[in-house]
């Protein structure tokens, strides 16, 4: 099923756009993952609706199979992308876990607007942006999930997310199909 409506108070979460992890392999074009996240921004920005930024500095302390360990980070690493164009109004989450909503304050902050539904882009597919839109779920918002605006690290996990557990969460479209239900009027003011 792909997206049938959008909530007059719905936020958009742009996850881990940011200059380290741009830098990593993707399975589809990364310019092609930030274009789609301005152009949703800005969209959201025109309705004067909540654009969350969440970029990530670190990893949830735990011991895991696979090493984390990604040795010494540039600088800029947590740095938001340029082309994200963010604004003084958007709402800037860092987080330390996969999910935007552990331990940040988000879902209080989102909940003080009225906010009833979430729009979700960025990188990984599988990780951050499944993670947040698993946390949305259990918060009892609705959840929307942008998919060209997204991307991972393997072909595989992103559609596995796609086709198995994004359904179960929630409703897809396109960047496309977003914006035009935002500019009808069926979500934001208009």
């Amino acid at each position: 099923m792909s997206i049938s409506a959008l909530d007059p108070d719905t936020a958009l979460i742009v996850i881990d756009l940011q200059k380290g992890i741009l830098t990593l392999p993707t399975a589809h074009p990364v310019a092609d993952v930030v274009r789609h996240a301005r152009a949703l921004a800005a969209a959201w920005r025109r309705r004067a609706l909540p654009v969350v930024l969440v970029n990530v500095a670190g990893g949830a302390p735990g011991r895991s199979e696979q090493a984390r360990n990604m040795g010494q980070l540039p600088a800029d690493w947590t740095e938001l992308a340029d082309d994200l164009d963010a604004q003084p109004q958007d709402i800037r989450v860092t987080k330390r876990t996969w999910g935007a909503f552990t331990g940040t304050g988000l879902a209080e902050r989102l909940r003080a607007r009225g906010v009833t539904q979430v729009v979700l882009a960025g990188v990984a597919t599988s990780i951050g942006v499944e993670s947040t839109a698993r946390q949305a779920h259990e918060l009892g918002l609705n959840v929307t999930l942008a998919l060209d605006a997204m991307t991972d690290r393997s072909i595989e996990a992103h559609e596995n997310s796609v086709a198995r557990i994004f359904p179960r969460l929630g409703e897809t479209g396109t960047t496309a199909q977003i914006i035009a239900l935002l500019q009808r009027g069926e979500g934001g003011a208009a």
